[in-house]
């Protein structure tokens, strides 16, 4: 794959940073990060597959280098979806298939609610699926009985100003505890530098930790949702020594899709970092392009 292109694009809900790579008249493939990346974590991906893919892979709102909102319903994971349709609408894309990990993965699956005649095939990392409620309900019975010491940080970040005064300065040790614990490789060090000059731009410890205090808001739509099936083939690449989402979030995903396929990989949370080549693969023979 060519290396990928950044450009910074305005459209009618703000301003968003996309990379971009291949052909215009390509496939799409549209991938989407999560908390704390930016659209360079789908760098080793992107080197693993075909040219003849048109790759879009976007910073999300409030990171990367994207516009910092200071409003926290800008960044529920319904919202996030509609600043991801409203790009590709700017970019002139109209159907696509869609990738997404971590929060980025919550989005993902937003957006093949909100537009599913767009979206032709959905995959899906380490995130659980937010209308499986039966896999949901068994995973969070297992870390509630192991005290949920993994999801301190959810916590941290959603108390008023305590991100905001506490990251700012500290960007390494923030980040590398995420980054370097949860991995069960070395986390490539470009990766890492590159998110720590991103969470250094200014707001972002608010912004990130605006992700987690919009918590109850998602929470409330996705148990009115629960049970909605998708209408699109799924894939879902699961790095399987994931230490916040374990393996019960896998479970029961045939009760939400007609089609699902689930893929386990030797890897951690950060998958798609772990084995580029692995997940590039899997995603190239799902969409029926190899390369």
């Amino acid at each position: 794959m060519a290396e990928s292109q950044t450009r910074m694009i305005e459209t009618e809900r703000g301003r968003f940073n996309v990379r971009l790579a291949g052909p215009e008249s390509g496939p799409a493939i549209v991938m989407v990060h999560g908390w704390p990346e930016s659209s360079y974590c789908w760098q080793g991906v992107a080197e693993h597959l075909a040219d003849d893919y048109r790759l879009i892979m976007p910073d999300l709102r409030g990171l990367g280098d994207s516009e910092r909102t200071l409003d926290n319903a800008a960044y529920t994971k319904q919202a996030l979806a509609a600043d991801m349709l409203g790009l590709l609408d700017s970019l002139g894309v109209n159907t696509f298939n869609l990738a997404g990990h971590d929060w980025g993965g919550a989005v993902a699956q937003e957006m093949a609610l909100a537009a599913p005649e767009r979206v032709r095939r959905l995959v899906i990392l380490n995130i659980p699926v937010i209308t499986n409620t039966r896999g949901n309900a068994a995973a969070q019975a297992q870390l509630r009985k192991a005290g949920g010491r993994s999801f301190w940080y959810q916590f941290f970040q959603a108390e008023p100003n305590l991100p905001e005064a506490m990251i700012p300065g500290n960007e390494k040790a923030w980040l590398g505890h995420f980054l370097k614990t949860w991995s069960l490789e070395t986390f490539p060090e470009d990766a890492f530098e590159e998110y720590v000059r991103c969470y250094a731009i200014e707001h972002t410890p608010a912004t990130g930790a605006a992700y987690y205090r919009c918590y109850k808001p998602d929470m409330a739509r996705w148990a009115e949702i629960a049970g909605r099936r998708f209408a699109m083939p799924g894939l879902y690449i699961y790095g399987q020594h994931d230490p916040v989402i374990i393996e019960p979030y896998t479970h029961h995903l045939d009760d939400v899709f007609d089609d699902i396929r689930l893929e386990k990989l030797d890897a951690a949370h950060f998958v798609q970092e772990e084995r580029p080549r692995e997940v590039a693969a899997l995603i190239a023979e799902f969409v029926g392009l190899q390369g």
